[in-house]
């Protein structure tokens, strides 16, 4: 990056508290950071970013409409230039890979210092991968064939919503229809309803398939 480029950064999280936290980090004076707007969720977060078309967008992982890697599959095709850091309070290995295999380039978490915070973004921007260090593992592990279990069947998962992904992630996982809709701010019918459709689209029976489904294709 030349020393006279100032990186545009769109921020998108459902906390009003953490994206006034990033804000006061990457305005750091002398930064070469420029905050150009933020989203409280995915459908503003897309009208944002395709509103200002931003170097990189800061994005979060889980938010009550959806995730960051629904914002991530509609705003990539439409803007591929731009360059995705996710920064989530989880270090959860599913939450790590579902976003790099969607388009991220990196990912951090909400622990992370501000200098690096600062540093993660200009990085990104040059066109770098960024993880937190524990995190790394999790990508080596999942883009390496090792002969153990099955990667994910990206033609398979591309026949579900993003959604639905969270939902077969949350249940292969052990979740109850009732956490399960909790944790997606959605009602339990909705649940039942997303989960029928990903036993439709993916030719499975029941819980149990599915569950073993996920578990060898390392998605859970």
């Amino acid at each position: 990056m030349t020393a006279s480029r100032v990186v545009r950064v769109y921020v998108v999280d459902d906390h009003a508290m953490v994206r006034a936290g990033v804000r006061a980090e990457l305005g750091t004076a002398g930064s070469g950071i420029d905050v150009v707007g933020e989203a409280d969720g995915v459908t503003a977060g897309v009208s944002g970013i395709l509103s200002t078309a931003p170097d990189v967008v800061l994005l979060d992982v889980h938010m009550p409409d959806g995730g960051g890697r629904a914002v991530l599959e509609q705003v990539r095709p439409r803007l591929p230039a731009v360059r995705f850091l996710a920064l989530s309070v989880s270090d959860a290995a599913e939450d790590v890979i579902g976003v790099i295999r969607a388009g991220a380039r990196g990912y951090v978490t909400k622990t992370i210092s501000g200098p690096d915070l600062i540093d993660a973004v200009l990085r990104v921007a040059d066109g770098d991968a960024v993880f937190s260090p524990r995190l790394a593992g999790f990508v080596l592990d999942a883009f390496t064939t090792d002969g153990g279990a099955a990667p994910a069947d990206e033609s398979d998962l591309d026949r579900l919503t993003a959604r639905e992904r969270e939902v077969l992630r949350l249940l292969a996982r052990g979740y109850a229809y009732k956490e399960i809709a909790g944790q997606l701010f959605i009602s339990i019918k909705t649940v039942e309803t997303h989960v029928s459709s990903v036993l439709r689209k993916l030719q499975l029976s029941s819980r149990h398939e599915l569950t073993r489904w996920a578990s060898d294709r390392r998605i859970v």
